[in-house]
């Protein structure tokens, strides 16, 4: 499958997980679609971006290994990502990535991050946290950053600030997440 096959089969990709799983398998099944996937994720003003971003999400989920198999372009895609949409999925990925590098238990990747992976990673989330966004990009930064901050000890006094300045104009699903975000940076 070349890109115009790839965008073609994106284009009957819908929001159903059903239908995003199916698309992720096919893309497990050829791992090398992964660069032009995260491309395609660049696109940011054209709607098939959000379906490569669903996708890769449902990728990473099954297999976070393909991830980082190419998780320098991911990183990099991240500044073009600006639809609400894509962002939703980059955000999951990246709490994902956060979550493998810092586990309670075993990782279910070998791999690890650099510091500059993992100060690209905070930056978006920085970004996305404090930026127009709906709750779970937020959400997702918010667990992102409390984990990197474990590593990068800037992170959480500035996660803090931002949580208590956000608070009070926050929805109650933002609230109810900086709640429990704040009481772990107070331990």
């Amino acid at each position: 499958m070349i890109k115009e096959e790839l965008k073609e089969a994106l284009n009957y990709v819908s929001a159903s997980r059903e239908n995003r799983s199916k698309m992720a398998s096919k893309i497990e099944g050829n791992p090398k679609l992964i660069p032009i996937l995260i491309e395609i994720i660049k696109y940011d003003t054209e709607p098939i971006s959000c379906k490569a971003a669903w996708v890769l999400e449902y990728v990473a989920k099954k297999d976070l290994q393909l991830i980082y198999q190419h998780i320098d372009s991911f990183l990099s895609s991240l500044t073009h990502i600006s639809l609400e949409s894509s962002i939703r999925p980059a955000s999951k990925i990246c709490q994902l990535l956060a979550l493998n590098e810092f586990p309670k238990k075993n990782r279910t990747s070998p791999q690890t991050l650099s510091v500059s992976q993992l100060n690209i990673i905070t930056e978006s989330a920085f970004d996305w946290l404090i930026g127009e966004h709906k709750v779970a990009p937020k959400a997702y930064s918010m667990t992102t950053l409390l984990l990197i901050g474990q590593k990068i000890k800037w992170i959480h006094p500035e996660l803090g600030q931002i949580l208590k300045q956000s608070y009070e104009s926050g929805s109650a699903a933002y609230k109810a997440r900086a709640r429990m975000t704040l009481k772990v940076l107070e331990k």
